[in-house]
């Protein structure tokens, strides 16, 4: 048999400044690998939706606004027997800011 004369625990105590210092470290640590995990994911996911939707522009698209600024800037005869005319837009502002300047004048 073997003389064991151990008392069955520790006899020294457990540095505990040493274990909250490595605590808070390992702590300090995470939340900045957490905070940098977040930041690249956003970085690389904003990057990716500009890439994709914001960066290229469809031909469809394209066509879509060129046919919004002809129909806007253009004269067209849409109705012979209801009079009914498309003029430009600027145009049309300047009809309505001249009469509205018109009928403001003839009410003083």
């Amino acid at each position: 048999m073997q003389n064991n004369t151990g008392n069955g625990y520790e006899k020294s105590d457990a540095n505990v400044n040493k274990i909250i210092a490595y605590t808070i470290m390992i702590m300090v640590l995470l939340g900045a690998i957490i905070v940098g995990v977040n930041e690249y994911f956003t970085y690389y996911s904003r990057q990716l939706e500009y890439d994709i939707i914001l960066n290229k522009q469809s031909t469809e698209l394209l066509e879509l606004r060129a046919q919004e600024e002809q129909i806007l800037n253009s004269y067209e005869l849409l109705d012979y027997t209801k009079g009914i005319y498309r003029i430009p837009i600027e145009r049309a502002m300047k009809i309505l800011a001249d009469e509205a300047y018109a009928k403001q004048k003839e009410e003083k």
